[in-house]
């Protein structure tokens, strides 16, 4: 969460220098072009953009309202709370900084350009800012470079991963309820993805597929502790998922690590596919978990990745995967009992 949040206010925070250098020189006197005037105006530029992002964050986490009106009407609000708040940013500023009173022509002139120079920053943004969730960070960026125009074949480690029960529960709650609950859901076990440097590439139904890039001489270990993430987010809220649905979810998910085949498809809706056995084979193992009834079934390739580590690893031998004529070597993972021992003095 460290990296999802300081990575873009360190860039945010060079942009604002930038902008307020350019807002100093483009529009205002130049008769007070000087290099200390220079200076306040950068600062005051990075500190207007920390501080509508610190805003935008806190509305992300708490504006719960927010979240629930149409994406036009949410991005508007949004950025005119934005350029409020950076409104009364740049007046407690211009005191600071400039150590002066506000006079009626800096209101005038000054002030009203600050406001229409934050809104006019804070609309594309806010609307990046979306794509980003809409997309994915990496996803959003290879598209944008053209890298999956052409098929393009990567290392991927896959994760497949579904709420045990659905069908089940749908009979029982109602479709509209069940959608409730995976909604909450997924929105529950995402901070443990996008923590452990996963990104989600797909919900589909009740399940949900998550993807790391295999870097050379970086051990896969954070993929599998995602997995444990996951369960002790749901773990944390058991409470709360016991009192608003009766019932607290529980996931099987399978793991492969091999090559994909990635590519746009589409024209109508462009999107980025996955193709290729490494797919096929990490959809096979997560639907095996029933059958071996174990939660989280790994093939050896995503082992063999794995020279050293701290779980508890169970051979089931190679399997034959129900349309896949090769067996493959499936291994249940749990975690050993120091780490479980460690998780929970640590909640």
């Amino acid at each position: 969460m460290r990296r999802r949040t300081v990575t873009p206010a360190v860039v945010l925070a060079l942009f604002g220098l930038l902008v307020g250098g350019l807002f100093r020189y483009a529009l205002d006197d130049p008769n007070e072009a000087s290099v200390g005037n220079y200076l306040r105006s950068a600062l005051e530029g990075a500190a207007i953009t920390l501080i509508i992002w610190s805003t935008h964050l806190y509305l992300t986490a708490r504006g719960g309202l927010l979240r629930r009106l149409p994406l036009a009407v949410e991005l508007i609000a949004r950025s005119v709370i934005l350029a409020v708040v950076a409104a009364v940013a740049a007046v407690l500023l211009e005191i600071v900084l400039y150590e002066h009173r506000l006079g009626p022509n800096w209101l005038r002139e000054t002030f009203l350009k600050i406001i229409g120079v934050s809104l006019l920053l804070s609309i594309p943004i806010t609307t990046i800012y979306e794509l980003v969730r809409m997309i994915g960070g990496r996803t959003l960026l290879n598209v944008a470079l053209g890298r999956y125009r052409q098929p393009v074949r990567e290392q991927r480690v896959l994760l497949f991963l579904d709420l045990i029960g659905s069908t089940t529960l749908a009979e029982t709650m109602g479709e509209l309820r069940v959608q409730e609950l995976l909604t909450r859901f997924f929105f529950d076990i995402d901070e443990a993805i996008v923590t452990h440097g996963g990104e989600v590439h797909a919900y589909v139904g009740d399940e949900v597929i998550v993807t790391w890039p295999v870097v050379t001489g970086q051990s896969p270990h954070r993929c599998l502790d995602c997995v444990f993430a996951i369960e002790d987010r749901l773990a944390e809220g058991a409470d709360r998922y016991l009192k608003e649905f009766g019932v607290v979810p529980a996931f099987r998910a399978g793991m492969h690590a091999g090559p994909v085949v990635i590519s746009e498809c589409g024209d109508s809706r462009r999107q980025v596919a996955y193709f290729g056995d490494t797919v096929n084979v990490t959809a096979r193992l997560q639907q095996h978990c029933k059958e071996a009834s174990r939660p989280l079934l790994v093939s050896g390739e995503l082992l063999a990745l794995l020279p050293r580590h701290d779980f508890v690893i169970e051979p089931l031998g190679a399997t034959r995967l129900r349309g896949r004529a090769a067996p493959i070597d499936v291994f249940a993972v749990v975690r050993s009992s120091s780490a479980e021992t460690a998780r929970q003095a640590a909640s």
